[in-house]
């Protein structure tokens, strides 16, 4: 028997990995599966947003058409408050997909974002759509910080709080959440940590050890791995923004296990997309289909959320 309670999805934070979750969602669909609750943080918000606007179509037409010398030209160099200031991607977007109102969309819709002054979680359920996920995107150090409104307060990206958000989707009413973590692989050299045992696990001071031990070692191979982006003055040192990326990824680990043990969804989806860069947005069709395969390798737990235990 079907069950009508309300499903969501929440859609995690993984920069140019997020693009897997647009295969996610192609499966959902095949599959009749349509979340009654789509929420996202930083790119999560952005493929959350089109899909809840009935955009998601011309998103991935748009991300399989990507070039790296397309992300190139949408990259405006700042100096104030982040690398890149994003105007040229969001005019980019405002002119090719129509903005709505968040509260006037088929379906129930957030964002996460960070109030860069008090670290407080700020979820945005209503106003620009566009705006909301630009203020959900905004990486530290990467981005610049985004105001939604004169005298406002500063937004940076969500993930710095909650990179996985499994309880804004349950805030808004979902019974049945479906989780979509991007950075598993990250997760895993880090510290052993199984996605299958997320919510049954119980963090110890051993853990920690192992984790602290390992935490050098995965650092430099993480390194060697990232190309470099900006010029730095000898070969052992990573650039600037590897800094910045690599201490996100590190920050987003540790956030995920501990929201998601004291959260857990009733699915969790892990796509295998540790191979991609945080900029590497023109491997879209890679992720893309990750993301479906992941989803097709959980087909018998996502279709079990449609039916009465």
């Amino acid at each position: 028997m079907v069950d009508s309670s309300p499903i969501g999805i929440a859609l995690g934070g993984g920069s140019a990995r997020g693009w897997a979750h647009l295969g996610i969602l192609n499966w959902l669909r095949e599959h009749h599966i349509e979340p009654h609750v789509i929420c996202g943080t930083s790119i999560g918000a952005l493929v959350g947003g089109m899909e809840a606007a009935g955009e998601s179509k011309r998103l991935q037409d748009w991300v399989l058409r990507l070039q790296w010398q397309d992300v190139l030209s949408y990259l405006d160099v700042g100096l104030a408050g982040g690398l890149i200031r994003g105007e040229k991607l969001f005019d980019f977007l405002k002119q090719h997909f129509h903005d709505r109102k968040i509260e006037d969309l088929a379906r129930a819709y957030a964002a996460v974002a960070t109030e860069l002054e008090t670290g407080q979680e700020i979820w945005l359920r209503d106003g620009s759509l566009l705006d909301a996920i630009r203020a959900s995107i905004a990486v530290p150090g990467l981005f610049t910080p985004e105001r939604l409104a004169e005298g406002e307060e500063w937004l940076v990206d969500g993930g710095l709080v909650n990179p996985v958000p499994v309880s804004l989707c349950r805030a808004l009413g979902a019974r049945r959440v479906i989780a979509v973590d991007l950075n598993t692989d990250i997760l895993e050299r880090f510290s052993g940590y199984d996605a299958q045992d997320v919510g049954m696990q119980s963090t110890d001071h051993a853990t920690e050890g192992r984790w602290a031990a390992n935490l050098g070692v995965a650092l430099r191979e993480r390194a060697q791995q990232l190309r470099s982006y900006l010029p730095v003055a000898g070969e052992e040192l990573p650039s600037m923004v590897d800094v910045m990326t690599q201490s996100v990824y590190i920050m987003q680990v540790r956030i995920t296990r501990s929201r998601l043990a004291g959260d857990p969804p009733d699915a969790l989806l892990t796509p295998r997309l540790g191979d991609i860069r945080m900029m590497e947005f023109h491997r879209g069709e890679e992720a893309i289909k990750e993301g479906y395969r992941c989803a097709e390798e959980a087909a018998s737990i996502l279709e079990a959320l449609l039916k009465r235990s």
